[in-house]
C-alpha cells in the first residue's frame, strides 16, 4: 500500500510541476531583463503576463517590476582568463556597449567584449 501511495504522490508532483513549467513558459515574453543595483521593495509583477505591451517582470534588486526589455546582441563573451578583471560594473547589459560589444562577466565586474562566435 505505501509503495501505490508514494507512486500516486510522485506523479501529483510530477504533473504540478509539469503545468507550472507550462505556465512559465507561456508568459514569458522575449528579451531579456537588466541587471540592476537595488531597487525599491514592492512587487508589482510575478510573471511577464502580468506586465503591458513587451514588457517583462524583472527582479530590481530588492522586488519585481515591469520594465522594458533589452535584446542581447549577437554571439558570446569571450571566455575569461586566469586572474580577475577590473572590480566595477562598466555596463549593465549589450545595449550599454559600443558597436558589437558585449557586456561581459570579467571576473570581477562587467565590462565590453568583442564577441566570439
Amino acid at each position: 500500500m505505501d509503495m501505490n501511495l508514494s507512486a500516486r504522490w510522485a506523479l501529483v508532483l510530477f504533473l504540478l510541476a509539469f503545468v507550472d513549467l507550462k505556465i512559465v513558459s507561456a508568459t514569458d515574453k522575449p528579451g531579456v531583463c537588466p541587471r540592476w543595483g537595488i531597487g525599491i521593495c514592492v512587487e508589482s509583477c510575478s510573471n511577464d503576463s502580468d506586465c503591458p505591451n513587451d514588457e517583462k517582470c524583472c527582479f530590481n534588486g530588492c522586488g519585481h517590476v515591469c520594465i522594458a526589455p533589452y535584446t542581447d546582441k549577437p554571439g558570446v563573451c569571450p571566455r575569461r582568463r586566469w586572474g580577475m578583471g577590473i572590480c566595477a560594473e562598466l555596463c549593465s547589459n549589450d545595449s550599454d556597449c559600443p558597436n558589437d560589444e558585449k557586456c561581459c562577466h570579467n571576473g570581477c565586474g562587467h565590462d565590453c567584449f568583442a564577441p566570439t562566435q
